[in-house]
């Protein structure tokens, strides 16, 4: 589960990260009210006005301004919520900005140098651990210098007995800290590997960590992902989960128990699962056609839920045809056919193709109330049979 850069600074700042101190507005009088209580408690005199939406490169999409006077404020946040935000990471569609986060400028001169700098803490799953990754080239173009430097990101794995002191001082130097802010980042480098094991995240990024003219290692921005497994368990984290975020497919289907990712093909899905359901996917593609989705049904998978896999199916309007594709171990098939029947009963007329393949469990039972149901079900023997069915289908 994704949260928004507010959401992130504040189980960061709990936990004694440095973070500018900011404000949530979801309107322009809001903001302004925000900007005068921010210039009250910081003495700030510039104001950054911060777009929150579920993506990275906000500011180069025109999402992250910095504003040099109350008016100012609110005129940014004015054309920033209710925009369409389109960034590297949204796609042409971009995203609606519903709220932005006020915060002070800390981007203040002094005699020492600022210095922008990139951290991150993550679950590298082929060591099986948890590793520090971390670089010199902070800021906007971090991607572009993983991509055509790679030997300026650095990487420090964690071993399960936790983040040592030497590790530390090993990160620092090689970022070219020195002197007291070295203690700095120490105390934030504990506290934000503390906040990722505590909340259950598999990424807390911070980009850009900035070392300010006074030596403080403050995290200007922050990205936190939380273990969509581990929520059960943190009901206040569970609780930052913003819908209006999340595709309303996925939403629905998650509500279902439904594992469901949108795609851009032609052809729906349902499979119970994911290798399967991965392997339907490549045969369709290798027989021409395109899949629309990825819809993992489970193996506990029931008439409700396959009745709640075809009407999220249906609510896309580029599928012209679907494929079921059950093996029955767990599930049964003639679960699954019911499901089938049932889903025909309640939408009416589904007015495009259906190929049905079922093996295993019961599966003869299943055909028998397909084939005497009288609905228009296509039904196949092989996944090469079900998948040029599905080919012709959508010609």
């Amino acid at each position: 589960m994704n949260l928004h850069e507010y959401q992130a600074k504040e189980i960061l700042c709990k936990h004694g990260v440095a973070v500018p101190y900011g404000i949530l507005a979801s309107t322009p009088n809001e903001a302004q009210e925000a900007a005068l209580k921010i210039e009250q408690v910081s003495n700030s005199k510039y104001w950054v006005v911060k777009a929150q939406i579920h993506a990275g490169g906000r500011g180069k999409g025109g999402g992250v301004k910095v504003a040099k006077s109350i008016e100012e404020v609110r005129e940014l946040a004015n054309a920033m919520i209710g925009m369409q935000l389109i960034t590297h990471q949204t796609g042409p569609e971009g995203k609606r900005v519903s709220k932005v986060l006020v915060t002070e400028d800390v981007y203040f001169k002094g005699e020492d140098p600022l210095k922008e700098l990139y951290l991150s803490i993550l679950l590298d799953r082929k060591e099986r651990k948890n590793v520090v990754v971390y670089s010199t080239e902070g800021g906007v173009d971090i991607e572009e210098v993983a991509s055509r430097s790679p030997e300026r990101i650095f990487k420090e794995i964690i071993e399960p007995i936790g983040l040592q002191d030497y590790q530390i001082r090993k990160i620092a130097f090689k970022l070219g800290l020195s002197g007291d802010t070295i203690k700095y980042f120490a105390n934030f480098l504990k506290a934000a590997y503390d906040a990722y094991l505590s909340s259950d995240a598999s990424l807390v990024e911070v980009n850009p960590l900035l070392k300010a003219a006074d030596g403080r290692i403050i995290a200007v921005d922050a990205k936190m992902v939380i273990d969509d497994n581990a929520l059960y368990r943190k009901p206040s984290v569970a609780a930052c989960r913003d819908m209006d975020e999340e595709d309303p497919y996925e939403v629905e289907a998650s509500a279902c128990n439904l594992n469901f990712i949108k795609l851009d093909g032609d052809v729906g899905c349902m499979v119970n699962g994911a290798g399967l359901a991965m392997a339907t996917m490549d045969i369709i593609k290798h027989s021409g056609g395109a899949p629309a989705n990825f819809l993992d049904v489970g193996g506990g998978a029931n008439a409700t839920s396959v009745e709640a896999g075809f009407r999220i199916i249906l609510k896309d309007p580029n599928v012209k045809a679907i494929l079921v594709n059950i093996f029955g171990g767990i599930v049964r098939c003639d679960r699954v056919a019911l499901g089938i029947v049932s889903a025909y009963k309640e939408i009416g007329s589904v007015g495009i193709p259906v190929i049905v393949r079922l093996q295993g469990t019961n599966a003869v039972d299943g055909k028998r109330i397909l084939d005497e149901s009288g609905l228009k079900v296509q039904a196949a023997i092989s996944l090469l049979d079900a998948a040029n069915l599905v080919k012709y289908a959508v010609v």
